[in-house]
């Protein structure tokens, strides 16, 4: 079975102001990597639309319908100081969650090993009544929670490699015995949250801090002793990867240096434990990543990694 990558043009579309490092240049620096032959093998799918209801599986009614209704005619509104939206947010935002649905449907049945949802905005920041942090609606959340109600899944993880902590997942799924949220990150830094101590109602959230000039000896540590022992124990039906790639040593906004074969290692360590415990199901869904060049090589390796588990 290949590895399925959603990508659609309508997340060109999502504009942000002038010099704001979430940008439709992202998607574009993907799609430039990605036409390499090297990657003729993947099976390219334009992301679907999503269904509105599933937006209900990770925040309430009143909250669609505020991000509904903060979508402009023209131009650009503010919803926070980081977080904007255009007229072409909506469709970008449904095709994002859309395209995560689609790869866990495909997953879930066989269809497809593995898949990777170049998308835009990101997700993970997205709380279950705030945006924020460049987020919308928190795509990888809903994808766990179509995949239990839509496929039985009965345990869910969630693995966070962003640099940003993913406070939006921890909020929503705090206290979810049947959800697993993993996170690395820097500390401190955006947005704040993320700390040791903070375990979930059912020691469900695991977190695992990196500090400014960490690097892969410290990155690697951190999953080997406390994020793959979590999953092992889980024992998750399914792996979701909030793939965030700002912790590669070229990126802005923060100060940690991996390497692109640091995130062909991880990549491969969290196959290995889904070929173990979830029959190989991973989806991927892309988070942050704000320095092009580290952005296309960070992905890169990625997706070669996803690719090589699935021939």
């Amino acid at each position: 079975m290949a590895t399925q990558l959603y990508q659609h043009d309508s997340f060109l579309n999502h504009r942000t102001p002038e010099g704001h490092p979430e940008r439709p240049d992202r998607i574009r620096a993907l799609k430039d990597v990605l036409a390499d032959p090297h990657f003729d093998a993947l099976i390219k799918l334009d992301a679907p639309m999503g269904d509105v209801e599933t937006v209900l599986l990770a925040h309430p009614e009143s909250y669609l319908n505020m991000i509904r209704d903060a979508i402009p005619d023209a131009g650009i509104s503010q919803i926070d100081n980081d977080t904007v939206a255009s007229p072409g947010s909506w469709e970008a935002a449904l095709r994002g969650f859309g395209a995560a649905n689609a790869a866990v449907d495909a997953v879930m049945t066989g269809v497809a090993q593995n898949a990777f949802c170049a998308i835009r905005p990101p997700g993970h920041h997205a709380e279950r009544n705030t945006a924020m942090g460049f987020c919308l609606f928190n795509n990888v959340v809903i994808a766990a929670r179509h995949a239990q109600k839509a496929h039985g899944a009965e345990r869910v993880a969630i693995v966070d490699f962003d640099v940003h902590h993913g406070n939006g997942c921890q909020d929503i799924l705090w206290n979810d015995p049947t959800s697993l949220y993993c996170s690395t990150h820097q500390m401190p830094l955006y947005p704040g949250t993320g700390a040791l101590s903070d375990t979930g109602d059912h020691g469900n959230v695991v977190n695992a801090p990196l500090t400014a000039g960490d690097g892969g000896v410290q990155f690697r540590e951190a999953m080997e002793t406390r994020i793959f022992p979590a999953i092992t124990a889980f024992q998750p039906d399914i792996i979701l990867i909030s793939a965030g790639f700002d912790a590669h040593h070229r990126d802005p906004l923060a100060q940690i240096n991996l390497q692109g074969e640091d995130f062909t290692w991880v990549t491969g360590k969290l196959l290995e434990l889904a070929d173990t415990h979830a029959s190989g199901r991973v989806v991927s869904v892309l988070e942050g990543g704000y320095d092009l060049m580290g952005l296309a090589e960070s992905a890169a390796c990625h997706i070669d990694e996803l690719m090589n588990a699935s021939t």
